[in-house]
């Protein structure tokens, strides 16, 4: 029989010793997310509408119900619209910013500050404030009568009707909170991928003859895709979830125009008590979610540890 030497008992001890250190959070974590997950994917299996009683197993019952559920799409389809108006806004316009905010020029650390500063602050104090931006005698409608455009006003957060035919008025302003907040945030990450880039590589380029717009789209571009495609995905997994500004500013309303998947869980779990049909609504939520996940971590893969967020 193999005897416990010092030299193994030092080996097991480093070899342990980092396990141990992560263990508190491991139990923590499996509590507060991996054991609720679990109870949610059971759930969504069962009738639970009656929190006084045990659930009832009804099996795809919930999906079926799901299927058939039109405002179930109708949120869905808000969602997608909500990922493709954003997203190519939040991955251009904070490029744009970090190369100007990049120049070593005197006063950019304000203009980094002032860009940033939406960050910082609460959705819930953001939300109420463009509400009160939006309302029919808001500062925007205000300032479109000024200059003698829309005299009656436009109902940002009331209206159903579509701009182009495609997206609500209502979601359409819903979106531009989230632009508005999320600029100074890509910017940063952007920021951190523009000062890699060795300076002689614009020096060479310069010598070439490359200069302004060109030197960006021959060398910036081609350098920032793996930090593009971040960009890309996280902001896609940040507008699949968004909810708080849905809740704040107009409540899924009008007519579910500006309802997404993440407000109609809760609407159906918080407010229709709807437990096990909220549950089946968050595992489709988990799927898209994972799925998205699962491209970043393909894209941090080939575009090194260096980008990783």
């Amino acid at each position: 029989m193999n005897q416990l030497t010092p030299k193994n008992w030092i080996f097991i001890k480093q070899r342990l010793t980092p396990y141990l250190f992560l263990l508190p959070a491991l139990v923590l974590l499996g509590l507060t997310v991996f054991l609720p997950a679990l109870q949610a994917f059971y759930l969504s299996f069962t009738s639970y509408e009656d929190i006084a009683q045990p659930p009832q197993w009804i099996g795809l019952a919930n999906f079926l119900k799901l299927w058939k559920d039109a405002v179930f799409w109708k949120t869905l389809e808000n969602t997608f619209l909500y990922l493709v108006g954003v997203v190519p806004i939040l991955v251009i316009a904070p490029l744009v910013l970090a190369i100007l905010v990049n120049q070593k020029l005197r006063g950019m650390n304000w203009f980094r500050a002032a860009y940033y500063t939406p960050v910082v602050i609460s959705m819930v104090v953001a939300g109420i404030a463009w509400k009160w931006l939006y309302a029919e005698n808001g500062l925007l409608n205000q300032f479109l009568k000024a200059l003698g455009l829309f005299p009656e006003g436009i109902p940002w957060l009331t209206s159903p009707a579509k701009i182009f035919g495609i997206i609500p008025i209502s979601l359409a302003s819903v979106m531009a909170v989230t632009v508005w907040k999320g600029l100074g945030y890509y910017m940063v990450i952007y920021l951190a991928g523009l000062q890699s880039i060795p300076a002689d590589v614009y020096e060479a380029a310069a010598i070439d003859g490359s200069d302004g717009i060109s030197k960006h789209w021959d060398i910036t571009i081609p350098l920032m895709k793996p930090y593009l495609a971040l960009v890309a995905v996280i902001s896609a997994i940040s507008a699949t979830k968004v909810f708080e500004e849905v809740y704040i500013m107009t409540q899924g309303g009008p007519l579910s125009s500006s309802k997404t998947i993440v407000y109609y869980l809760y609407e159906q779990a918080f407010s229709n008590l709807e437990i096990s049909y909220a549950c089946t609504i968050g595992l489709v939520l988990f799927l898209i979610i994972l799925g998205l996940s699962i491209l970043r971590l393909v894209i941090n893969q080939e575009g090194g540890d260096n980008i990783t967020i």
